[in-house]
């Protein structure tokens, strides 16, 4: 009887090893990924910048379950990366569209700084 038991474990770890090839969110594993801890004001920021994420409500929709999913409220991240232009204030990494990307590149050779331009293609595109 023990060692069925011994064999059913070892089995069912070997499957759940194959399963997650070997890796777990301990390891680094790049798909799983723990949340960043942020304030309730960086949260919000993050969500309210949403409304400007692509074309229609499906981006919207993508945009705040990255919020969700990358982001919770408690202290406030210090390092997170949060500007404002235009009267407009976003935080964090911006997923930007082909066509923002070539307007950064644009207002970049026109001497406007990377950081600004991002945010006003982002934002006005």
């Amino acid at each position: 009887m023990r060692k069925r038991r011994f064999t059913v474990l070892a089995c069912t770890a070997l499957v759940l090893f194959a399963v997650t090839g070997g890796r777990s969110a301990a390891d680094g594993d790049p798909r799983v990924l723990p949340k960043q801890q942020v304030s309730r004001q960086q949260y919000d920021t993050l969500l309210a910048q949403c409304r400007y994420a692509g074309k229609g409500g499906k981006a919207r929709q993508r945009c705040e379950a990255r919020v969700a999913e990358r982001y919770r409220v408690g202290r406030a991240n210090p390092g997170l990366d949060c500007r404002r232009y235009a009267g407009v204030t976003v935080c964090g990494e911006l997923e930007l569209t082909r066509a923002e990307r070539r307007c950064v590149t644009d207002s970049v050779a026109r001497g406007i700084s990377r950081r600004r331009a991002e945010v006003e293609c982002f934002v006005y595109r």
